[in-house]
């Protein structure tokens, strides 16, 4: 999509330069999470994996400026979350879907879910309604508009936090373990609708049959990038990192008794 091109929901987008961090460090408290952290995230469909703790979240976090680097910079589509102007932009540029639909979605309906996203934007009352209605009919959802949020299942309360995104079309969407409470047939739909999308997407997550086939994965460990390249590759080499960790752990639990009936006799 040019600079020009509007959106099907008549939002023009700022055009994508990409996501750039260079020499990134970020504290909490006395954890270091990440030390001189460089990436320039330019592919439209990247995958992030690691442990828990690796830093995912916190990356995600840094790109939305909702934290604040100790050292080094980060830029998203031109604006320097730094600059306090830039920020304010920063809604316009990327969207953060949540791991929880709950902490994410606000009003008792679809409709007013996605037309405050607009209203957001800048959009009038009136305007924001018809045009929420008018995204839910063309992804075959019309009736979907009055609907109670408390009625809809875990999946379709995810899908309704990936379309209040979707509708303002940011550059780029960042979906943090969208697929971590979804059974199988949820975790389908969900990864169709995100198909279906020609925004940036980068993706968190532990079911790496979901970004297996993305053209870039970036492997995080500690706040360091272990492994960056395409999907297949990165999710092979972090599974197998995966066994072999879970192999040692097994063979020192096994030895243990061992050990300790050696060190028993030896003290007896």
């Amino acid at each position: 999509m040019n600079q020009n091109t509007m959106s099907p929901t008549g939002v023009q987008p700022y055009p994508a330069h990409g996501i750039r961090l260079d020499s990134v460090t970020l504290k909490r408290g006395d954890r270091m999470v990440f030390e001189q952290l460089t990436l320039h995230l330019t592919q439209s469909r990247i995958g992030l994996i690691g442990d828990n703790g690796a830093g995912k979240s916190s990356l995600f976090r840094l790109i939305c400026g909702l934290d604040q680097p100790q050292a080094g910079s980060v830029v998203v589509h031109g604006c320097d979350i730094a600059n306090a102007r830039d920020r304010r932009a920063l809604p316009r540029q990327v969207g953060l879907m949540f791991q929880n639909p709950d902490d994410q979605i606000i009003f008792p309906t679809v409709a007013e879910e996605l037309a405050f996203s607009l209203s957001a934007a800048g959009a009038g009352k009136q305007e924001a309604r018809e045009r929420a209605l008018a995204f839910l009919a063309e992804r075959g959802r019309a009736d979907w508009g009055p609907r109670a949020i408390g009625e809809l299942s875990q999946g379709q309360r995810q899908q309704v936090c990936l379309m209040a995104l979707q509708i303002t079309h940011p550059a780029t969407l960042l979906l943090d373990e969208p697929y971590s409470s979804l059974d199988m047939p949820s975790q389908l739909r969900l990864s169709a609708q995100i198909r279906a999308t020609d925004q940036q997407i980068i993706l968190s997550t532990h079911l790496l049959e979901h970004v297996h086939d993305f053209e870039r994965v970036v492997w995080l460990a500690d706040g360091v990038v272990r492994g960056d390249g395409p999907g297949r590759e990165i999710c092979a080499a972090y599974a197998q990192d995966v066994r072999e960790r879970s192999l040692a752990e097994t063979l020192v639990k096994d030895d243990a008794p061992h050990q300790q009936k050696q060190e028993q006799v030896a003290n007896a």
